[in-house]
């Protein structure tokens, strides 16, 4: 079958893409803005790309199109696909019918944490020998691939719950049908499609509602949100992790971050050391080491695991140092996610050393303003902080006057390469944080504080 992608560059679709081509479809997708990793990753696979929405892709002639939520009505593809009658399914009930029907999923859910719990998972159940197949929203460097089938019955996916398709509103995750579920987090996200917190309860509560009695919701102890989820109903075991304080039968940690034992309740199961940071990451462990039980992994085998985890590409990876100055890339862009990013590389790095963090509010949350209060707080750690203003409908300026002379706010990011490298020194951390390519700042950066001499 020849299937042809709409909105493929996305981590999601591009996902989608590597699974259909290694099921012997023939691939080729379309998208309006192409950076790396995933443009790399499906050239690599030989898909080919066709950019923008162009209605002459129609003469490609597939036999299926699979739609991206990226793609609205309007869009002068999907309007000659409807006008012609042609096939079109959504990416996840594809995903749903063609990949993940009969087997064992075990789906990672929440606001923040899906694609590292996800990878950690993958690689626990890999380790363990089970050979799981996998979908999530970057490239773990375990495997450097974002998806494939597996050779076993277990497939791990990535369960967003942001919206299908223009045509399907429910969230992505609904199709996914799930038989080990971790519940991470959830905190109020998405502005564009949902109104409030309570808008995603009930979402994720359709989600609890497809999951088999015989099935597990892993879910974070600390979470009200998520409690009052599970309050309108549950059919399912239930594991809880990460209390503050000792319960019978939870997961929870002892130590820091890098080293902590794993403890059930009061008994001490497995001992996890490790390369990342953050408390953030000691949570996704647990809640990894809790799915991964499920199918028969035991805790100590998991924590064996994660001593060889090495994290997904962006998330607080480094990319460079010049004079002293190092360079990252982290995904992160919600302001709870920028504070515990900012606060796991303070944790990590000498006191002595700077944190300037360099974001720019690229989400569709963000660029609406909806937590635009929230960004001193999420700051706070850093010594001192640069926003990119490009494109957004309100004032970065306005919006960390909290922070004083620590904020900078520039008109783009070539504004805000000149605006660091005059301030930046020897010992300093760039933190730059972004959901997209951000202009390719890290490069810009890089070559910029080696043209200082």
């Amino acid at each position: 079958m020849h299937i042809h992608i709409l909105g493929i560059c996305g981590t999601f679709m591009g996902g989608l893409a590597a699974l259909a081509r290694e099921s012997g479809h023939q691939v080729t997708g379309c998208d309006a803005n192409v950076y790396p990793p995933m443009s790399d990753q499906l050239q690599a696979l030989g898909i080919e790309l066709v950019q923008g929405w162009g209605p002459e892709q129609l003469a490609l002639k597939p036999d299926l199109f699979v739609i991206g939520n990226v793609v609205s009505r309007g869009n002068p593809l999907i309007e000659a696909i409807l006008d012609a009658g042609l096939p079109y399914v959504s990416g996840p009930q594809w995903l749903a019918d063609h990949v993940l029907q009969g087997r064992h999923v075990l789906a990672v859910a929440g606001t923040h944490g899906k694609t590292g719990t996800s990878a950690m998972l993958a690689w626990i159940l890999e380790h363990a020998g089970l050979q799981p197949g996998f979908l999530v929203g970057g490239v773990p460097q375990n495997f450097d691939v974002s998806a494939r089938l597996g050779k076993q019955n277990c497939f791990v996916i990535e369960a967003d719950e942001y919206d299908t398709a223009f045509f399907d509103k429910r969230s992505k995750f609904v199709h996914y049908r799930p038989r080990t579920v971790i519940l991470n987090n959830l905190e109020f996200d998405h502005a564009d499609i949902f109104a409030d917190l309570a808008a995603i309860e009930t979402q994720f509560h359709h989600l609890v509602r497809t999951i088999p009695a015989s099935g597990r919701i892993i879910v974070n102890a600390r979470e009200e949100a998520l409690q009052r989820v599970l309050k309108r109903g549950c059919w399912s075991e239930l594991q809880r992790f990460g209390p503050r304080k000792e319960e019978p039968g939870a997961f929870r940690a002892r130590g820091e971050p890098q080293a902590f034992d794993v403890l059930r309740g009061s008994l001490k199961v497995a001992r996890v050391e490790w390369e990342l940071i953050g408390e953030h990451n000691q949570l996704n462990a647990l809640a990894a080491i809790a799915a991964a039980e499920h199918v028969g992994v035991r805790p100590e085998q998991s924590a064996a695991a994660l001593a060889q985890f090495k994290n997904v590409r962006r998330r607080m990876e480094l990319r460079g140092e010049v004079a002293g100055i190092k360079v990252y890339d982290d995904f992160a862009h919600h302001p709870t996610a920028i504070r515990t990013t900012v606060n796991g590389l303070r944790r990590r790095v000498a006191r002595a050393d700077r944190i300037l963090a360099i974001f720019e509010p690229r989400s569709n949350t963000m660029k609406l303003g909806a937590m635009t209060s929230l960004l001193p707080w999420a700051l706070e750690e850093a010594d001192l902080s640069f926003c990119n203003q490009q494109g957004l409908s309100w004032s970065a300026t306005e919006a960390l006057v909290p922070l004083g002379k620590q904020a900078w706010v520039g008109a783009d990011v070539d504004a805000l390469v000149a605006a660091v490298c005059k301030v930046a020194k020897p010992g300093d951390h760039l933190l730059c944080m972004s959901n997209g390519g951000f202009g390719g700042i890290h490069d810009k950066l890089l070559k910029a504080l080696a043209a200082r001499g």
